[in-house]
Formats: structure tokens, sequence, C-alpha cells
């Protein structure tokens, strides 16, 4: 298994005129890759993954695929809150070569704790791949609790969560309940210095798409007010426009029901990017 630790990027998708920029999605990994990010999540949240057809998430797990190397992880999201089509999805990224399964908490439905335990455990059961759990109540209004988790983290296939609940005392229990083989990664950049300081393995991140150096060495704290204007309309919708700022896709465009930036905001993300020499 490949090592799945330290700063991980949350890629974005870049569109232009509706269509799959695949140039600049190129341009983005390349300029990642030397930034030093340990690895990518495809398909996720960031990722506009609703939004996807299935032929347009092979082709750019392929294109991504094609151009990291062998050792780089690339980890592919195929929750969804059926868990039918999940375990479709996680069949299909295991097919294609993904490194671990992120998995999200089904949203929506609002499963209790034993309909979670039963879903993650039929996909876990189902692919060879390992499975990375994924909570983050603040999209999915239900939360996986203590209890659930160490349960999950005793399946021979499941290795770890992606805790983006910014609760950096939950990430402590699951680090004490689940011991330190299980790998625990933030999901929320504001926290990061701490949860690292509670135990944490590592970051799956949007910041690191513009800020990679400050979660490498650990020092995300310094830049918090940055990392909260990439949180002033819904993710991926700030970040997209400051990788465009950065020049580094050619377009800030996202899918609907998502749209660019408000001019306001867009306005107060440009002043924070130059005052820290992003601009």
């Amino acid at each position: 298994m490949k090592k799945i630790r330290g700063t991980i990027t949350a890629l974005i998708t870049p569109f232009i005129n509706g269509k799959i920029d695949e140039q600049s999605l190129i341009q983005l990994v390349k300029r990642q890759l030397a930034d030093g990010v340990q690895g990518f999540v495809v398909h996720g949240t960031t990722g506009e993954s609703p939004t996807l057809t299935k032929a347009e998430k092979k082709s750019i797990f392929d294109l991504i695929k094609s151009l990291v190397p062998a050792h780089f992880p690339l980890i592919v999201g195929t929750g969804t809150n059926s868990t039918e089509e999940t375990v479709a999805a996680s069949i299909e990224a295991e097919k294609w070569g993904a490194d671990a399964l992120l998995v999200v908490v089904p949203y929506y439905n609002k499963p209790p704790q034993r309909g979670l335990f039963e879903h993650f455990k039929a996909v876990a059961s189902k692919v060879n791949t390992p499975v990375l759990l994924y909570n983050v109540p603040g999209r999915t209004i239900t939360a996986l609790e203590l209890d659930t988790i160490k349960k999950l983290s005793e399946h021979p296939n499941i290795i770890g969560i992606k805790e983006a609940s910014g609760n950096v005392e939950f990430a402590k229990q699951i680090r004490q309940a689940c011991g330190q083989s299980f790998t625990l990664l933030s999901g929320d950049d504001g926290t990061y210095d701490q949860f690292m300081e509670a135990g944490g393995d590592g970051v799956i991140s949007v910041a690191s798409h513009i800020i990679p150096r400050a979660f490498l060495t650990r020092t995300a704290s310094r830049h918090l007010s940055l990392i909260d204007a990439l949180f002033l309309e819904a993710n991926p919708i700030p970040v997209k426009m400051a990788v465009h700022l950065m020049g580094l896709i050619a377009s800030p465009e996202c899918r609907l029901p998502l749209v660019t930036l408000a001019d306001n905001h867009t306005k107060k993300l440009k002043e924070l990017m130059k005052s820290e020499g992003l601009l």
C-alpha cells in the first residue's frame, strides 16, 4: 500500500466553456508536484464530483495518473448516499488503479449509526482497495460517532478517516480509540496545526492549492485569514478563483449549481492574496 500521509490536495476540476480544461489541469498538477504535495484526492467535493459524468471521471483520473510518479498516492472519492451506487463506483475506481477510496458519510437520507456501519462495511467488503472514511457533518448533517468509527477501524480494509468536523478533541479521541495504525487525516485546513499536535497523520486540503508549503511545514495557522477566505462561499468556488488569479487555470468556472465567486468576495480574496505575496 502506498503511504498516505502528509499534505494531500483535494484537487479541483478546471472547466472552460462547460468542458474539462485538460491543459489547466495538467499545469495545476505539475505545479502541485513541484511544490512537494504528497498525494491527491480525485473526485472529492472540491473536484465537483456530483456534476461529473462517469466518462469524465475516468478521463480525469487517467490524465492525473499519467502525470504523477509511481509512488504518488491517488485517492478517489466514491461515496454517495446510496450504498449500491457507492459499491459500484468503488469497484470502478479500483479497476482504474486507485490507491485508496474516500467514502463520505451518506448525506440527505440521515441513516442511524447502525446504518452507517453497515454502509461502510458493505463498501469495504466489496473491494480490495483500502477505504478511508470521510466524516464531514457540515455537508452531510449525519456524523460518524466514536464507537462506530472504532468498530469500522477493525475492518481489515478500512485504513483510516478524513475527519473534517474541525473538532480537534474528537480527533484525539479517534486516535486513542483506534490506535496508531489507523490513518488520521484532517479535513479542516484551519485547525490543521492543532490536529497534527493531537496525533494526526496529515491533511486532505483545499488551501494547499495555493499555500502548500504552509501545510508541508505545519505553519498553516499563520495563514488563517487567507484560509477562511477560501470558504467565503461554498468550496470550491473561492479556491478556483484563487488558483485562476495565480494564473494556474484559465477560468474560475464552476458547474451549476455552483457559480463563480461573487465580486465583493473576489475583491477581499485578492487583497489577502496580495498581502501574502501570492499575486
